[in-house]
């Protein structure tokens, strides 16, 4: 079994709604879909009523550890810091910055297993993304590559300070849920690709404030991902 873990935009493609089951895992519940042997996981929930730092991720990934879920790509809508991946693109993650906090960001925390650090040398699947990348030179596209995404805590969206900041960091994206769910399915053992796309420039980048693309703009370049996504998975 594989899945497409999918929040802001992605999720409102209605493989993400229709038909949808409730798993109820030891760590909570999560909600899910499947469609031509892919599982289809709305981190926010079906409605988009969970905000990122409510989102019960060990719940989620265990969901998919329980349906035997052996590869994940995951997608992020993000801002732009760096000119590596700009508004109306995507591109893969290659590393990421968490500065979340007050989350329940590990499975080895003592409670339910032993504790253990996990290496995070190599944060994403390589093979996996290669896969991805490949299909997305097939179809056309051109993606951005190696990008680092910085997580924060949300739900408000960050400063001009604190994206200076950021980009001094070697941040090229900002988002607010990658890192804790990275983290879990790589601590879970399950090979999983982060798909990053841009859908505006971060707070002080923009001559015009935060400017979001269009919808349609967005829906396009969804259905672009996911068409990618899906043919990567069905191997």
């Amino acid at each position: 079994m594989k899945a497409i873990i999918g929040g802001t935009g992605i999720d409102k493609d209605q493989r993400f709604s229709s038909k949808i089951e409730r798993i109820v895992t030891k760590y909570g519940e999560a909600f899910y879909s499947v469609s031509d042997d892919i599982v289809f996981l709305p981190r926010h929930r079906p409605s988009h009523s969970v905000p990122p730092h409510m989102i019960n991720y060990k719940a989620n990934v265990q969901a998919l550890a329980d349906l035997g879920v052996e590869e994940v790509i995951s997608i992020y809508a993000v801002g732009s810091i760096t000119r590596r991946l700009s508004p109306g693109r995507f591109g893969l993650v290659r590393d990421f910055i968490d500065l979340a906090y007050s989350r329940e960001n590990t499975f080895f925390d003592g409670s339910t297993r032993d504790v253990r650090h996990t290496p995070f040398v190599e944060p994403f699947d390589r093979l996996l993304g290669a896969r991805f990348a490949r299909n997305a030179v097939h179809a056309g596209s051109s993606l951005a590559l190696d990008c680092v995404y910085i997580t924060t805590n949300g739900p408000r969206l960050e400063t001009p300070a604190e994206i200076m900041a950021y980009r001094s960091m070697g941040a090229d994206v900002v988002g607010m849920t990658l890192g804790t769910e990275a983290a879990l399915l790589k601590e879970a053992g399950i090979p999983n690709a982060a798909v990053a796309y841009s859908i505006n420039w971060a707070a002080g980048l923009d001559a015009e404030g935060v400017s979001f693309l269009e919808d349609e703009s967005v829906e396009k370049l969804v259905s672009t991902i996911m068409a990618i996504a899906v043919r990567t998975l069905s191997v």
